[in-house]
């Protein structure tokens, strides 16, 4: 089989395709076979026709015409493996010939455009210099962590008085659109000043006594009216203050594994310390990818763009009913689109570049935080992922992360004050040995299978992350 590969565009290509008769004749048997399971003949059983009887029935052109038909991705996915490519779209094929069907000889020979893989140049990473904000630890900073600490243990007494900031209200609410009650809720909790509900909520709130009610205007977040503006009605039944247990030893002992208040204290303020570092070093990642988006030129396949938008916005896609679709959202959804296509173009170039791999170890740390985040077992998590065919998608999540991390331990890190950033701590963090034995307990996942995927994964990172496979 023969195949050459003509540049469009940047990020569209046409792959022409020759296979030889030799190539194409065991397509053709496996279709006289398929063909002998469906056509009756009298005199012979199914599967046991004779091609000779089979080409009188349905005509030698159709045998073909379905060796072509099963045949043809097969070939497409070979041509691509030969050829490097790494396509990003399905294929558009154009059969220009095929073998005369009376003949013994002769050539299938089919066209394919396609989009794929940009390449782009990288730059020297120690050239990329950025600027964060300084680690500022204070005294409220530590008080702040033991308060939320304790507000863990604390407990809700009723209060006689109207609701002020970081009171607890039992709520209910009623909103109206265009003079017609379109959603209601009773009974609600809140924390004032949460700002986790409605716009304008926490200053409607405020000052309200229980039994008391306010008036206020705002977009509805959620459901069929998504994005509407509405009249919300909030009434309170009820306002409760949260009373904090004494910060003393004998709190020390109930909320931690401290004896005291003053070791406790100490441990807050190590951990203090820690995500101030944290937040220094994810400022300074995403102000390094912000610069490698900016000196580095991805061209950009709009109809693959145009593609995700469309699903975005599809009808069985939850966003499509929870989410306004308006021209400006629109426009939003595409430059989210167009941004996170070329964060990952050039971090697997880095990965690439870099020959980065991701090890058992670091797919299961991410697995264990990721269960975390949406609070359900890890095991249950990884058994989510394999099922629903996953895994090779978080491989290049990792595999990105890590590529990033390398750009910035690289890359030239100061604060405001024109003081170096050491960010070392940040950009390799260690891995829990112990982490490797969650392989074991997680039922769905076998440790083979994921050794697998990891490697294959480090040779050749899944693009977008999965353009499908071929579709004629």
């Amino acid at each position: 089989m023969k195949s050459a590969v003509e540049n469009l565009s940047p990020t569209r290509v046409k792959l022409a395709v020759e296979v030889p008769f030799e190539e194409l004749k065991p397509s053709i048997d496996e279709a006289y076979q398929t063909i002998s399971q469906q056509v009756q003949v009298p005199g012979f059983r199914k599967g046991k026709v004779p091609n000779r009887m089979i080409d009188q029935r349905v005509g030698r052109g159709y045998v073909l015409e379905t060796a072509i038909n099963e045949g043809l991705n097969g070939w497409y996915q070979t041509a691509v493996e030969e050829t490097g490519l790494r396509p990003l779209s399905r294929p558009e094929v154009n059969i220009t010939e095929v073998p005369d069907p009376s003949a013994t000889d002769g050539e299938l020979k089919f066209e394919v455009e396609v989009d794929v893989r940009p390449e782009v140049t990288l730059p020297e990473y120690s050239t990329i210099a950025v600027e964060v904000e300084p680690i500022a630890e204070s005294d409220e900073d530590l008080q702040k962590a033991l308060d939320e600490l304790r507000g863990r243990f604390g407990t809700l007494s009723p209060a006689d008085r109207p609701a002020a900031k970081d009171d607890f209200v039992t709520i209910d609410l009623k909103a109206v659109v265009d003079g017609e009650e379109v959603d209601s809720a009773t009974g609600l909790s809140y924390q004032v000043g949460a700002g986790t509900m409605l716009e304008g909520l926490d200053e409607a709130l405020l000052g309200l006594s229980a039994d008391e009610e306010a008036i206020f205007e705002t977009a509805l977040v959620g459901g069929e009216h998504a994005g509407q503006d509405a009249q919300v009605t909030v009434k309170v039944t009820a306002v409760k203050v949260r009373e904090l247990p004494a910060a003393d030893d004998d709190f020390a002992q109930l909320a931690s594994e401290f004896d005291t208040i003053a070791e406790l204290r100490e441990d807050l303020a190590k951990q203090v310390s820690e995500s101030k570092v944290v937040e220094q070093g994810v400022q300074a990642r995403d102000l390094v990818l912000d610069k490698l988006v900016e000196v580095i030129e991805v061209p950009v396949p709009e109809s693959v763009i145009d593609e995700q938008i469309e699903a975005h916005f599809a009808p069985e896609n939850a966003h499509g009913t929870e989410e306004h679709d308006t021209e400006e959202h629109r426009t939003e959804v595409r430059e989210n689109t167009i941004r996170a296509f070329r964060n990952e173009i050039i971090l697997d170039a880095v990965a690439d570049q870099q020959e980065i791999g991701v090890s058992q170890a670091e797919l299961i740390d991410y697995i264990v935080n990721s269960a975390g985040q949406y609070g359900m077992d890890p095991n249950q998590f990884a058994q989510m992922l394999d099922q629903s065919g996953q895994i090779p998608v978080v491989v290049s999540e990792v595999r990105r992360r890590k590529a990033l991390a390398h750009v910035l331990g690289e890359a030239t890190v100061t604060d405001t004050d024109g003081q170096p950033v050491d960010l070392s701590n940040f950009v390799k963090p260690g891995v829990d040995p112990a982490l490797e034995a969650a392989l074991n307990e997680a039922a769905g996942v076998s440790e083979e299978a994921v050794a697998e995927v990891a490697e294959d994964e480090a040779q050749q990172s899944v693009a977008l992350d999965d353009p499908g496979a071929a579709r004629f």
